[in-house]
């Protein structure tokens, strides 16, 4: 849930567990304790900023984060994130598949691959990016039922 939050410390993005200890004190609450207490008020920042929708409380400590109930509105928000990521899944195993191919094509021009290999090549490739693709989208559909039930 905070892996895609980047935190600016001392000029430079970086991820927030990488400055942080991220816990889960009960089930409807995250805490994070920075490494450096100079962080607090920029791990803040990064979270208001963010896309979570969550408000953090600073103790001067630790940061707190409140997991609110999941309202209707909210769970069709957290679908469509849900979905954004399925397709960015999906495109980046496209983008795979276009460079493996571009790979291949270059090794057949260098006389490294036959136009067989290369054909046998770029079929297992394509079985290969359907079964990631059908994984996607089975975990896609299982999240967004998860989600989506009250």
């Amino acid at each position: 849930m905070l892996d895609k939050i980047e935190v600016e410390y001392y000029g430079t993005p970086v991820t927030l567990k990488s400055i942080a200890q991220i816990s889960t004190p009960d089930a409807s609450s995250l805490m994070i304790q920075p490494y450096d207490k100079s962080s607090l008020k920029a791990i803040e920042k990064a979270i208001v900023s963010s896309d979570l929708g969550m408000t953090p409380n600073n103790d001067g400590d630790v940061i707190r984060l409140s997991l609110p109930q999941l309202t209707s509105d909210r769970r069709k928000e957290l679908s469509k994130v849900v979905a954004k990521q399925a397709e960015e899944g999906k495109v980046a195993l496209r983008n795979i598949r276009r460079d493996a191919l571009k790979a291949y094509e270059k090794l057949e021009k260098e006389k490294k691959l036959s136009e067989d290999n290369v054909k046998d090549l770029s079929s297992d490739l394509q079985k290969l990016i359907d079964e990631y693709m059908k994984k996607i989208e089975t975990i896609f559909k299982q999240k967004e039922k998860e989600l989506l039930k009250v």
